[in-house]
């Protein structure tokens, strides 16, 4: 590649995850009003979640034949359509079930950007590919915290802006792709089910799925529910989005910016095993105050400690996969939307009808994050071995 179309491929892909971590907290920003106005029940709550992840589900497993055959660039332009789209009806919804077939569009568009601009990175630096998605996400991190911020503190809690906003903001996006040269479709990579059984039945990619799996399922529970939990203990609703903006999404920015020179010296296992260790701690901590400072500073050290883990992932599977590496990337990331879709469900099936419930649903995060733990220690020596798994694929 040349260093101009290096460079724009760089803010195309950059532009897209920004504005698929504004679109990531979107639903955690808006649900505290639309549950106001609609007088969604936490387990309603947990099923819009839940077609969002539907969407995400079902994009993650057919965007790889479209990424293969017509290229990244027209999933790029089809993703941020779909999302465009659902952002403008969205506000125009007058009941829950308008809301979730919206939700549902928003993660098929959020699905496809995500996987696409992802494929694209790993494409331009294949050599330091666990730093360069760490570098790429921060400003998945940096559109997770403006979404709240904006929200509380410019829009004054305007939920219908907002999804304005981010749909105007998703447009340009998409009019930047449309006149970006992107590279012709290659043939060789993608998500297919003739590889997928092979591909499962080795036990390295089984358990970095199950890691994404548990992962997303306690990043998406902090995105979605933490406001609802702060509002429960009495913060106001202000403070309880600056906290997930200021606290969650600032630490998943910062850390991965940090995590980003520490993978050059420090293996991606043991990175990706002191943050599920971290974030058993600060994910059960960040539940048991209702002081809006502490809680402050225990949900952005649950974001430092999330910070690596999903792009590290990512690279471990690319890593250990070198010659079908979308189509294990493929499988990994949808097994990270069922765990969103299993996060939501359960959240909400745990809280019920009652508020004050969503703490102690909310301790799935750290029993989750203990579960990464185990997990971790079972693959890494699957991963040493990582050479002589890819000579064989």
């Amino acid at each position: 590649m040349s260093a101009v179309s290096r460079s724009r491929l760089i803010a195309a892909a950059i532009l897209a995850i920004f504005v698929y971590g504004m679109i990531a907290s979107i639903a955690g920003t808006i649900v505290p009003d639309v549950s106001k106005r609609f007088g969604l029940t936490p387990e309603q709550i947990g099923n819009v979640f839940l077609a969002q992840a539907i969407g995400l589900i079902i994009a993650s497993v057919s965007v790889g034949p479209l990424l293969d055959n017509k290229g990244k660039k027209t999933g790029l332009l089809l993703g941020f359509l779909l999302i465009v789209i659902a952002l403008f009806a969205l506000p125009n919804s007058t009941g829950y079930f308008m809301i979730l077939p919206f939700m549902l569009v928003l993660g098929l568009g959020s699905g496809i950007v995500v996987t696409a601009a992802n494929a694209l990175v790993s494409d331009i630096s294949e050599a330091r590919r666990a730093s360069t998605l760490n570098l790429l996400n921060l400003f998945f991190g940096l559109g997770g915290l403006a979404t709240p911020f904006i929200g509380a503190n410019l829009l004054n809690h305007n939920t219908i802006a907002l999804c304005y906003l981010i749909a105007g903001l998703a447009a340009a996006t998409l009019i930047f792709h449309v006149s970006t040269p992107m590279p012709a479709p290659t043939g060789e990579r993608g998500f297919r089910f003739s590889e997928a059984g092979p591909l499962l039945g080795r036990p390295a990619l089984f358990l970095l799925s199950l890691l994404l799996f548990l992962y997303v399922a306690c990043e998406v529970g902090v995105w979605n529910w933490l406001p609802k939990h702060l509002e429960a203990q009495g913060i106001a609703p202000g403070t309880a989005l600056n906290i997930l903006s200021l606290g969650f999404a600032l630490g998943l920015l910062l850390g991965r910016v940090v995590v980003s020179r520490i993978l050059y010296s420090v293996p991606a296992a043991t990175v990706t095993l002191v943050a599920a260790f971290l974030m058993a701690l600060t994910t059960y901590g960040m539940l048991q105050t209702g002081n809006a400072s502490l809680a402050a500073i225990l949900v952005f050290l649950a974001g430092v400690s999330m910070a690596p883990v999903f792009p590290t992932t990512l690279a471990m599977v690319g890593d250990a996969f070198p010659r079908m590496t979308s189509t294990a990337m493929g499988i990994a990331i949808t097994s990270g939307w069922i765990g969103l879709a299993v996060s939501s469900r359960i959240i909400g099936a745990i809280a019920g009808t009652d508020p004050a419930r969503i703490k102690t649903a909310l301790l799935v995060l750290p029993a989750f994050s203990v579960l990464m733990i185990v997990v971790n220690l079972a693959v890494r020596p699957m991963l040493k071995a990582k050479h002589t798994v890819a000579a064989t694929a």
